[in-house]
């Protein structure tokens, strides 16, 4: 199978380019059959790779085939290769697999949408691009799958194109990961300068050895965490993550599960290597994600949009994994992006059962007493949300995020630990704020249509993987590419452990009373004084969106409009001008009068021989 690995990302490929062509020509139950197919052989592809690879692991630890040569300079050269290891299996089967649920869900979800073809090619486009990045073995060919999820994205968001703020919320993600994808390539060039290749493997292998303590070990690191936190929407590029819910559900899923945010997690995993000789780098990862997870955690619990409270809990959850990182629990980072995959696509595609069900209704303020109403949305949402929660032994992301905290302890120190501890205790407080807001209290808005057959099926599979994943505990074989913790868990780490098992179950017992029933304390606190003024800066996203305003589109506004004025242009212009008056000049000289041409003639010799004679 390893001959064959390029049909991984080729087949949801295929399928984008062959639903392009084909269009509105062709009926939507093939399209999507077409869309969802190929991401499904893709899937069992990955499954073919990953068994041929656990049944025979190569010597090395990895599989690379090889398939072009881009550029042979001779003290440069850059391929397009695939690379199967540990890493790269385990990515490329959550994604696979994760996206393929997505798209049945999706035949289902998208009916009637005069745009139906193109949301599939999209759709396969956008993993397509998620599997060139994750398999890539050159760094320029993965820059190729990471730019093609940025694309993607755009398109995705923007997908309802007819409504100014999708393409506001579109154009904002775009050009805020375009920020971070900058540093991005300008580390990608400082390691071709330095190592002349790409190439992975060469890459890490000439790091470790030239780089021991060195500044260029951190600049590059830095440049790559700088790509990292624009694509995983981490302090200070995360806003565009919430005004993302501007694209149809799945795309939310899709791209908060286990695709565009995961992008970072893998680069820094994948480049694990770099920030090991940057110690004061991966503080820098641990302290950012450890802020976001506090900053998103606080955002998610005054959310009045559904959606808008999950893309926060993403936020949070990518937080999780970059303290991971940060602290060198990189399996644990590894493993919680696998468990999320699942918990967040199942809350995303159960939020969608509801807001369809209900007519288009995202306000959870209108919403409530749909346990009845809608029992499949509500038992999804449920153990999605408990998951999300983290309760403890009964879900899949109790065991990734209790080994986050338990790495935190031992390799960040009591300040990190603490932070992760307030975020999961908060994380559980809003996620059963969501569960009792929708499904619980006086019903709200009338129940218009039901759900499907089609959207049912991945439902229940997400929900028992939500449930059931995390009982595996980290794949073994990452060892192979990951190293383990290696800080030790300090004295009272039992004690830690349980208080880490207990701060889910007080974060949900604490949403029951405050939001279970009448509600009056939290109406009370948030409708005026000191608490109306918490309540709208923790719902504008601790206000960064208002900063952003003032420090860069402002400005940048004032300056077109000083364009537009042709202020900017006023010094070409006046010079244009003066050329024109200069060549006024000229022009009276040529009267066509062949005597004047004459004495004119006679006149210049007469000067140029008066100053031969007396210069």
């Amino acid at each position: 199978m390893k001959e064959f690995l390029w049909l991984i990302p080729a087949l949801p490929l295929a399928g984008s380019i062959l639903l392009a062509a084909l269009g509105r020509s062709i009926p939507a139950r093939v399209s999507a059959a077409i869309g969802g197919g190929t991401v499904g052989l893709s899937a069992l592809a990955v499954l073919a790779a990953g068994v041929d690879f656990m049944s025979a692991p190569p010597p090395e630890g990895f599989h690379v085939q090889g398939l072009w040569t881009w550029v042979d300079l001779g003290w440069f050269r850059a391929g397009a290769a695939l690379r199967l290891d540990a890493l790269s299996l385990t990515m490329a089967a959550v994604v696979t697999f994760t996206a393929f649920l997505i798209l049945v869900y999706s035949a289902e979800f998208m009916e009637g949408d005069e745009g139906y073809s193109r949301f599939f090619a999209y759709m396969d486009l956008f993993v397509a691009a998620m599997l060139v990045l994750v398999l890539a073995d050159d760094l320029l060919f993965l820059y190729l799958g990471w730019e093609g999820v940025g694309l993607c994205s755009y398109l995705l968001i923007g997908f309802w194109y007819r409504e100014a703020n999708n393409g506001y919320a579109a154009r904002k993600a775009f050009i805020m990961t375009r920020a971070g994808d900058t540093a991005f390539v300008i580390g990608i060039i400082l390691l071709a300068a330095s190592f002349g290749t790409l190439d992975i493997t060469a890459v890490m292998e000439g790091a470790a050895s030239e780089w021991q303590g060195g500044r260029l070990a951190a600049a590059a690191a830095l440049l790559v965490l700088a790509g990292a936190l624009g694509k995983s929407a981490q302090a200070p590029l995360q806003t565009w993550l919430p005004d993302a819910m501007a694209g149809p559900t799945p795309v939310s899923a899709l791209i908060h599960a286990a695709t565009m945010v995961a992008a970072g997690v893998y680069i820094i995993a994948r480049t694990h290597v770099l920030f090991a000789l940057a110690p004061w780098v991966m503080d820098l990862v641990a302290a950012l994600g450890a802020a976001t997870l506090l900053i998103s955690a606080f955002s998610a619990l005054v959310q009045h949009d559904l959606k808008r409270s999950l893309a926060y809990s993403t936020m949070g959850q990518v937080g999780f994994m970059f303290l991971a990182l940060g602290v060198g629990s990189w399996q644990a980072a590894i493993f919680h992006f696998m468990t999320h995959a699942f918990f967040k696509a199942l809350l995303f595609l159960s939020a969608g059962a509801v807001i369809i069900s209900l007519g288009g209704e995202h306000d959870m303020r209108r919403m409530g007493g749909l346990r009845s109403r809608l029992p499949l949305a509500f038992w999804t949402f449920l153990a999605g949300a408990a998951s999300l929660s983290a309760l403890p032994l009964v879900t899949a992301g109790y065991y990734s995020k209790d080994l986050i905290l338990e790495g935190a302890l031992a390799g960040g120190g009591t300040l990190l630990w603490g932070a992760g501890i307030i975020g999961a205790f908060v994380t559980a407080l809003y996620a059963f704020r969501m569960v009792f807001l929708v499904f619980f209290g006086e019903a709200g808005a009338d129940v218009k249509r039901r759900t499907g057959l089609k959207a049912a099926l991945p439902l229940v599979a997400l929900s028992a993987l939500s449930l059931l994943a995390g009982f595996f505990g980290v794949p073994s074989f990452l060892e192979a590419v990951l190293p383990a913790s290696q800080a030790a868990p300090p004295v009272g780490h039992r004690w830690a452990g349980i208080l880490s098992s207990l701060v889910p179950l007080l974060g949900a017992a604490a949403a029951c009373l405050l939001y279970l029933g009448k509600r009056g304390i939290v109406e009370r606190l948030a409708g005026s004084g000191p608490g109306a003024v918490l309540h709208r800066f923790l719902g504008s996203g601790w206000g960064f969106d208002w900063l952003y305003e003032r420090l860069f589109v402002r400005p940048y506004q004032l300056a077109a409009r000083a364009g537009r004025a042709d202020i900017i242009d006023a010094p070409y212009a006046g010079a244009v001008r003066l050329a024109e008056r200069l060549n006024g000049l000229l022009v009276k000289t040529q009267s066509g009068q062949v005597r004047r041409y004459a004495a004119g003639m006679a006149l210049g010799a007469l000067l140029a021989l008066g100053a031969m004679v007396f210069i």
